[in-house]
Protein backbone atom coordinates (compact mmCIF):
# COMPACT_ATOMS: atom_id res chain seq x y z
CA UNK A 1 0.00 0.00 0.00
CA UNK A 2 1.40 2.89 -1.29
CA UNK A 3 1.63 5.96 1.41
CA UNK A 4 0.80 9.76 1.08
CA UNK A 5 3.30 12.11 0.05
CA UNK A 6 4.87 14.80 3.23
CA UNK A 7 3.22 17.51 0.57
CA UNK A 8 -0.41 15.15 0.95
CA UNK A 9 0.02 14.91 4.47
CA UNK A 10 0.91 18.63 4.91
CA UNK A 11 -2.28 19.77 2.92
CA UNK A 12 -4.64 17.39 4.94
CA UNK A 13 -2.63 18.51 8.31
CA UNK A 14 -3.64 22.15 7.42
CA UNK A 15 -7.12 21.19 6.35
CA UNK A 16 -7.64 19.43 9.57
CA UNK A 17 -5.92 21.66 11.57
CA UNK A 18 -8.23 24.52 10.38
CA UNK A 19 -11.37 22.98 11.39
CA UNK A 20 -9.92 22.04 14.63
CA UNK A 21 -9.27 18.53 13.87
CA UNK A 22 -5.63 16.40 13.81
CA UNK A 23 -4.31 13.77 11.48
CA UNK A 24 -4.29 10.91 13.77
CA UNK A 25 -2.83 7.59 12.50
CA UNK A 26 -6.65 6.14 12.37
CA UNK A 27 -7.64 9.16 9.88
CA UNK A 28 -4.26 8.65 7.79
CA UNK A 29 -4.48 5.07 7.33
CA UNK A 30 -8.20 5.55 6.27
CA UNK A 31 -6.72 8.47 3.92
CA UNK A 32 -4.31 5.72 2.33
CA UNK A 33 -7.15 3.60 1.47
CA UNK A 34 -9.11 6.23 0.18
CA UNK A 35 -6.00 7.38 -2.19
CA UNK A 36 -4.93 3.80 -2.93
CA UNK A 37 -8.42 2.95 -4.25
CA UNK A 38 -9.62 6.00 -5.75
CA UNK A 39 -12.37 5.48 -8.61
CA UNK A 40 -13.84 2.01 -6.55
CA UNK A 41 -16.34 4.37 -4.73
CA UNK A 42 -15.99 2.48 -1.58
CA UNK A 43 -18.37 2.00 0.99
CA UNK A 44 -17.54 3.03 5.04
CA UNK A 45 -17.58 -1.10 5.58
CA UNK A 46 -15.37 -1.32 2.19
CA UNK A 47 -13.23 1.07 3.47
CA UNK A 48 -13.17 -0.29 7.03
CA UNK A 49 -12.79 -4.07 5.52
CA UNK A 50 -9.27 -2.73 4.03
CA UNK A 51 -8.22 -0.09 6.76
CA UNK A 52 -8.49 -3.16 8.96
CA UNK A 53 -5.06 -4.77 7.15
CA UNK A 54 -2.91 -1.68 8.00
CA UNK A 55 -4.79 -0.88 11.39
CA UNK A 56 -6.41 -3.82 12.74
CA UNK A 57 -7.43 -1.70 16.15
CA UNK A 58 -9.64 0.15 14.38
CA UNK A 59 -13.63 0.29 14.87
CA UNK A 60 -16.11 0.48 12.15
CA UNK A 61 -17.07 3.32 14.52
CA UNK A 62 -14.56 5.31 13.79
CA UNK A 63 -14.44 5.05 9.93
CA UNK A 64 -17.86 6.03 9.58
CA UNK A 65 -17.10 9.16 11.85
CA UNK A 66 -13.70 10.07 9.85
CA UNK A 67 -15.51 9.84 6.43
CA UNK A 68 -18.30 12.13 7.83
CA UNK A 69 -15.44 14.29 8.67
CA UNK A 70 -13.95 14.56 5.52
CA UNK A 71 -16.87 14.81 4.12
CA UNK A 72 -17.21 17.85 6.28
CA UNK A 73 -13.72 19.31 5.16
CA UNK A 74 -13.88 18.54 1.52
CA UNK A 75 -11.33 15.87 1.11
CA UNK A 76 -14.30 13.16 -0.15
CA UNK A 77 -17.63 13.70 -1.29
CA UNK A 78 -20.77 11.14 -0.74
CA UNK A 79 -22.12 9.52 -4.16
CA UNK A 80 -24.98 7.82 -4.56
CA UNK A 81 -25.33 5.50 -7.10
CA UNK A 82 -28.96 4.22 -6.37
CA UNK A 83 -27.67 1.30 -5.41
CA UNK A 84 -28.97 1.81 -1.32
CA UNK A 85 -25.30 2.23 -0.15
CA UNK A 86 -23.18 5.60 0.22
CA UNK A 87 -19.95 5.47 -1.48
CA UNK A 88 -17.30 8.21 -1.55
CA UNK A 89 -14.82 9.18 -3.64
CA UNK A 90 -11.78 11.94 -3.36
CA UNK A 91 -12.54 15.58 -4.24
CA UNK A 92 -9.64 17.03 -6.66
CA UNK A 93 -9.62 20.83 -6.07
CA UNK A 94 -9.07 21.03 -9.84
CA UNK A 95 -12.60 19.85 -10.40
CA UNK A 96 -15.39 22.40 -10.31
CA UNK A 97 -18.13 19.62 -9.85
CA UNK A 98 -18.28 16.43 -9.06
CA UNK A 99 -17.56 14.62 -11.77
CA UNK A 100 -20.47 12.72 -13.86
CA UNK A 101 -20.77 8.95 -13.88
CA UNK A 102 -21.18 5.78 -16.13
CA UNK A 103 -23.45 2.83 -14.37
CA UNK A 104 -23.68 -0.55 -15.75
CA UNK A 105 -26.99 -1.94 -14.70
CA UNK A 106 -25.77 -5.55 -15.45
CA UNK A 107 -22.60 -5.97 -13.71
CA UNK A 108 -22.63 -2.98 -11.26
CA UNK A 109 -19.51 -1.36 -12.64
CA UNK A 110 -18.86 2.68 -11.83
CA UNK A 111 -16.83 4.32 -14.73
CA UNK A 112 -15.91 7.73 -14.30
CA UNK A 113 -16.52 10.75 -17.06
CA UNK A 114 -13.83 12.37 -17.57
CA UNK A 115 -14.27 16.45 -18.10
CA UNK A 116 -17.67 18.17 -17.38
CA UNK A 117 -20.47 17.63 -19.86
CA UNK A 118 -22.78 20.38 -18.72
CA UNK A 119 -20.89 23.51 -18.43
CA UNK A 120 -22.57 25.50 -21.26
CA UNK A 121 -25.60 24.08 -19.80
CA UNK A 122 -25.05 25.58 -16.43
CA UNK A 123 -23.80 28.65 -17.79
CA UNK A 124 -27.53 28.94 -20.12
CA UNK A 125 -29.11 28.45 -16.36
CA UNK A 126 -27.46 31.07 -14.24
CA UNK A 127 -27.71 33.59 -17.49
CA UNK A 128 -31.37 32.92 -17.57
CA UNK A 129 -32.30 32.25 -14.23
CA UNK A 130 -29.83 34.32 -12.03
CA UNK A 131 -29.21 30.92 -10.49
CA UNK A 132 -26.01 30.75 -9.31
CA UNK A 133 -24.85 26.86 -9.59
CA UNK A 134 -22.19 25.41 -7.18
CA UNK A 135 -22.56 21.90 -8.13
CA UNK A 136 -24.33 19.29 -10.14
CA UNK A 137 -24.42 15.37 -10.72
CA UNK A 138 -24.64 13.32 -13.58
CA UNK A 139 -25.55 10.12 -13.74
CA UNK A 140 -26.37 7.63 -16.94
CA UNK A 141 -27.44 4.01 -16.54
CA UNK A 142 -26.82 1.57 -19.48
CA UNK A 143 -24.49 -1.74 -19.87
CA UNK A 144 -20.88 -1.76 -20.30
CA UNK A 145 -19.15 -2.27 -23.09
CA UNK A 146 -17.91 -6.05 -21.65
CA UNK A 147 -21.05 -6.64 -20.87
CA UNK A 148 -22.19 -5.78 -24.35
CA UNK A 149 -19.72 -8.05 -25.85
CA UNK A 150 -20.99 -10.98 -23.60
CA UNK A 151 -24.33 -10.91 -24.40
Amino acid sequence: MSKLSSEEIEKLKNNLKENGYKLTPQRRAIINVILNNEGNHLTTEELYELVKVECPEIGLATVYRTVQLLECIGVVCKLDLNDGCNRYELVHEEENHQHHHLICTVCNNVIEVKGDLLDTMEHEIEDEYKFKVKNHSLKFYGICSDCLQKS
